[in-house]
């Protein structure tokens, strides 16, 4: 298909999924967050008592699903799960499971179908090595696990969300060492990725460079003049 994808994979509080979703908006591509995906099995697991690595439980839940993402909402099955799915111990849970290959399987067909003219932009952390390995842009956006856990540990404050900063830090990297070292899609760069490091980045430094990538690609409107996009969004940390 001649529909052109631009994925953004990175660890957990990159900032993949904030600049994934300004992309899109800029060029009105598609997007889809695909760790939302296995934040919703994860839920629905831990909802319905779905213990351990019950594969194919656990594959089930995955085929069936039938999300909806409306104004940066989560909907399933009618319900709203945005913040739901956002809540740490359904991370945890997510990263637990997404190491199975049968529920991996499940749900990559469901991912492939969100590739949609005009285009679609895709964040996760293996958009670019398994789900669209032919995409002609793909990036891998970085940080530190310091500067991660800061700033997830500000999403959760503002949301008034007791948590341990120490806690979180040490999350995120058992979580990175279970990302990276899964037999199933572990999390990398692809070979041809561009590889940024936000640690000291806003996220509309992010957004330039990556706007700039994409034109020099020839995926956005303005790729033959000279003019970028002017975010009228206030700069903050991704």
């Amino acid at each position: 298909m001649d529909i052109p994808v631009i994925t953004v994979d990175g660890p957990t509080a990159s900032g993949k999924g904030t600049v994934a979703q300004r992309v899109a908006e800029a060029l009105q591509f598609h997007y889809l967050d695909s760790g939302s995906l296995y934040r919703l099995v994860a839920l629905q697991s831990l909802e319905q008592g779905v213990e351990g690595e019950a594969a194919a439980e656990l594959a089930r839940l995955g085929a069936t699903l039938d999300p909806r993402f409306v104004g940066g909402r989560v909907l399933l099955d009618g319900r709203d799960v945005t913040d739901a799915i956002r809540a740490e111990p359904v991370g945890v849970r997510a990263s637990q499971i997404a190491v199975l290959a049968p529920l991996r399987a499940a749900l990559l067909d469901l991912q492939k179908g969100f590739r949609r003219s005009p285009g679609l932009v895709a964040d996760g952390r293996d958009m670019g090595t398994v789900v669209f390995p032919k995409a002609p842009l793909k990036i891998f956006l970085d940080a530190s696990a310091e500067e991660r856990a800061q700033r997830r540990y500000k999403q959760l404050k503002d949301k008034d969300l007791g948590v341990s900063l120490r806690a979180l830090l040490e999350s995120i990297r058992e979580r990175d060492q279970r990302d990276r070292s899964r037999a199933v899609s572990p999390l990398k760069p692809a070979d041809d990725a561009v590889v940024i490091d936000s640690s000291s980045l806003s996220i509309d430094g992010v957004f330039e460079q990556v706007w700039q990538l994409a034109r020099s690609r020839g995926l956005t409107p303005d790729s033959k003049k000279t003019s970028k996009p002017h975010s009228r969004r206030r700069s903050k940390k991704t």
